[in-house]
């Protein structure tokens, strides 16, 4: 079942690229967070949207706005991928339950054993404030995203 805008964002708890956990409500009250559904580390297009994610940190928002970018992939390929590609946000591994938390949100492709490209803005209050959701092979706008960031901070 797919999360819809003014839902509030399943709560999860994922391992990060370190084996730190993650938790969507430590953000609450404190940060809006760009959740960010990514099929496999290491393609190419995933590597592409994450590395201009990366480059346009600044302009997402600022200390504002946390990413948070999830996958099926292991904590040990998050952590080799970060480091090569040197990103700073966390990489949570939705490993084992497989695609429990991709599911959650309605972006796993049962077939495939992993998530499509969801994006979901999460709000400071834990409600799901906008989303998209691309195929595979679709990369992601950042343009629309900072549209969506932009929209959000003067709601605030």
């Amino acid at each position: 079942m797919a999360v819809e805008v003014g839902d509030g964002a399943p709560d999860f708890e994922l391992k990060d690229q370190h084996g730190t956990p993650v938790k969507l409500s430590d953000y609450r009250g404190q940060k809006d967070v760009v959740l960010v559904f990514y099929p496999l580390a290491f393609s190419g297009i995933c590597t592409g949207e994450l590395c201009a994610i990366r480059d346009e940190l600044p302009s997402l928002g600022g200390d504002d706005v946390q990413v948070v970018a999830v996958s099926v992939d292991s904590m040990f390929s998050h952590r080799a991928w970060g480091e090569q590609e040197k990103y700073e946000f966390p990489l949570l591994s939705d490993f084992w339950p497989h695609g429990a938390v991709a599911q959650a949100y309605g972006v796993f492709d049962e077939e495939k054993g992993l998530a499509v490209r969801g994006t979901f803005l999460i709000d400071k209050q834990g409600v799901v404030a906008w989303k998209v959701i691309n195929a595979i092979p679709d990369a992601r706008d950042l343009g629309d995203v900072r549209k969506a960031l932009s929209e959000l901070s003067q709601l605030s």
